[in-house]
């Protein structure tokens, strides 16, 4: 095969260890290949990396293995052009696998040019989606709080959640931390309803007639004690995305003019794809990295199967809270496109596929720097006026209608 890069080097990266072949030209047109290995601790990478340096490697190749390959990639990010590559894509023979042998291998793909990098954005929006990520998680901590809060006055008796819509809302926590504090009496609690609660006093009395205990009560403090710290910290994760976003803030408005985004889901979508849109060349390339698109499994001209590919989990889950909240907005493109899909493929196909509608303007709305522009309800209809007329003329005279059409004025 054509050689593509003459000094290149393949990463073979544990959590303690890492091996590296190095590929360099050798005597009479043969390649060199010479392997070594080194620790992870941040004076053995710049070993490595003062090794590479000296023999004038360019290009370095290494597979995603879980978090340790961050540490060689923050060494190695200015030194040369580092290349983060699937594991799944660079499978070696089976009955030939070891350390030298994966690092050897991946250096010879790498040689010829047979590896595709990973996308892996600039440090601001690394920064970014770290934040982002952690936020999401103590969001769903919460929500696992808030279900067993739940589950606890089931327990007892409590049938709170039948009465107040949000348990956790000013009335509930007076409501609960009285409870906590030794307060029994139903009536008593139930003169701590607020706004429009307070007219269902009658019906607090009897769902907060139970049999809570000393040990509901110890339980039921440690979930309302780690919920007010989940809050906490959900606000100051909150100020300090805030903060990091200010860059991009022209960009996360623009991506709130698109149906069924808002702030959070705008903060998202900037810190997982980025806003530098050169790294994707068309929405579909976008579309296919995210794994928000048909996947192709064909074997003798039949398609098996168009399931999508696992992709970027954060991603792919903020795009579908997003279709899912557009799919509920009528008047708009994109709840017309959900009602269009939904009708043959299903409600949940139907917001895969308004997910993949919402990647392609983020796709248009970062590349041309412009706000999202909206086709409306009517877009389909359209787009072939007389194939939909004809359509639903066959329609009425297959229920045994004479269809007679006439013109309206424009």
């Amino acid at each position: 095969m054509q050689l593509i890069y003459q000094h290149c080097c393949g990463l073979d990266v544990h959590k303690k260890t890492v091996v590296a072949c190095l590929r360099t030209p050798g005597a009479r047109g043969r390649r060199r290949s010479e392997t070594r290995t080194f620790l992870t601790t941040t004076v053995e990478l710049l070993r490595l990396s003062d090794w590479l340096v000296e023999n004038g490697c360019t290009h370095v190749a290494m597979e995603s293995t879980g978090v340790y390959w961050k540490p060689v990639f923050n060494v190695l990010e200015g030194v040369c052009e580092v290349l983060l590559v699937n594991a799944y894509h660079v499978k070696i023979l089976p009955g030939r696998k070891t350390d030298v042998g994966d690092s050897e291998w991946l250096a010879e793909l790498l040689e010829c040019g047979l590896l595709r990098g990973s996308f892996i954005p600039p440090e601001p929006i690394r920064a970014l989606r770290d934040l982002t990520r952690y936020r999401k998680t103590l969001t769903q901590a919460r929500a696992s709080e808030s279900n067993r809060i739940q589950k606890l006055l089931e327990t007892a008796n409590i049938k709170l959640s039948s009465v107040a819509t949000d348990v956790l809302g000013a009335s509930g926590r007076a409501m609960l931390s009285a409870l906590v504090s030794g307060k029994r009496d139903a009536e008593q609690l139930a003169e701590m309803a607020k706004g429009t609660l307070r007219t269902k006093r009658g019906q607090l009395v009897d769902a907060l007639s139970g049999r809570f205990t000393d040990h509901h009560a110890f339980l039921l403090g440690q979930l309302l004690a780690h919920v007010e710290h989940l809050d906490r910290a959900i606000a100051e994760c909150g100020a300090r995305i805030e903060g990091a976003m200010l860059p991009f803030s022209q960009a996360a408005i623009r991506l709130q003019t698109i149906t069924g985004v808002g702030r959070r889901t705008a903060e998202t979508l900037v810190a997982e794809v980025g806003v530098d849109m050169s790294r994707f060349p068309t929405p579909a390339h976008l579309a296919s990295w995210a794994a928000m698109c048909p996947g192709n499994n064909e074997s003798a001209g039949r398609r098996k199967s168009g399931r999508i590919r696992k992709g970027n989990l954060w991603l792919k889950s903020a795009l579908i809270e997003a279709a899912w909240a557009a799919s509920h907005q009528r008047g708009t493109y994109l709840g017309a496109l959900y009602a269009r899909l939904s009708r043959r493929r299903g409600a949940k196909r139907a917001v895969v596929g308004v997910g993949h509608a919402i990647l392609v303007a983020v796709w248009h709305i970062l590349s041309k720097n412009e706000p999202y522009r909206e086709l409306g309800p009517r877009h389909f209809d359209s787009i072939d006026k007389d194939r939909l007329k004809r359509r639903y003329i066959r329609r009425l005279q297959d229920l045994g209608f004479e269809v007679t059409i006439e013109g309206t004025a424009a």
